[in-house]
């Protein structure tokens, strides 16, 4: 998903566009057809796109739109993740899985998060209630949930699945799953563009509900040593293409 996230300032508006104006702060994403984002200047769907407040740095809005609105596609509109239920969250201290535990949590849910033994104080710390280090615990000792929210696949998958008790829903952004709950529903999705819900979840931001990881900040020239650098470090890896962005 490289080069699809983007928080900059509107320079030009092609013809018939409405809703936004010349010199707007603005962020979102570009379509799916095309890495677009990791250029000075980028032509992205004005739908695609939702005001910033000038309060909220371009670094963290640029960390948000694949992050949290798959978070919130994943727990609220296809899992439909109420108040009081359990929900399982894989890579917990991730870019997904973070916001993911952050929403559950204000939600009222029980969350356990998952992850290696260096993300539990990471995971704890934005809500979860309980944290299962995946090299180190029995994912089964967690009991049943209603819900399972994965961003691993394989083996993790296929486990995972036979935690979803009765009528509860396992929801992964990997790929179609090849297992699925006894008596529940599997789903897999790709997240979509939705203005509202981001010009929402960057509210959450403003008033600290929300708070996406940002890892290391690079320049433009520096993009390709940044990514093939590998995924060891936590957070998302954010390229600023111009001085003050």
């Amino acid at each position: 998903m490289l080069g699809h996230e983007l928080s900059g300032v509107v320079t030009d508006l092609g013809y018939g566009t409405s809703g936004l104006t010349v010199g707007q702060r603005v962020f979102g994403l570009a379509d799916w057809t095309r890495d677009g984002s990791l250029a000075e200047y980028t032509a992205v769907e004005a739908r695609n796109l939702a005001p910033l407040p000038a309060d909220i740095d371009h670094t963290v809005a640029a960390a948000l739109p694949i992050s949290a609105l798959t978070a919130w596609q994943g727990l609220f509109d296809h899992a439909r993740l109420k108040k009081g239920q359990t929900v399982l969250i894989h890579g917990g201290a991730g870019g997904v899985g973070s916001i993911a535990v952050q929403l559950a949590h204000e939600l009222g849910a029980r969350v356990i998060g998952t992850g290696r033994a260096t993300d539990r104080d990471t995971a704890l710390g934005l809500g979860a209630d309980t944290f299962v280090d995946l090299q180190a615990d029995r994912l089964e000792d967690v009991g049943e949930v209603d819900v399972v929210f994965d961003v691993i696949g394989g083996q993790i998958l296929e486990r995972s699945a036979r935690l979803v008790r009765a009528g509860g829903t396992l929801v992964t952004i990997v790929g179609p799953p090849n297992a699925r709950p006894a008596d529940g529903s599997s789903v897999f999705f790709v997240v979509e563009p939705d203005r509202l819900r981001l010009a929402d979840l960057a509210e959450r931001v403003r008033s600290g509900r929300l708070n996406p990881i940002v890892g290391a900040v690079r320049p433009l020239a520096e993009a390709p040593s940044a990514f093939a650098s590998g995924g060891g470090m936590r957070g998302k890896t954010i390229i600023r293409v111009a001085e003050g962005g």
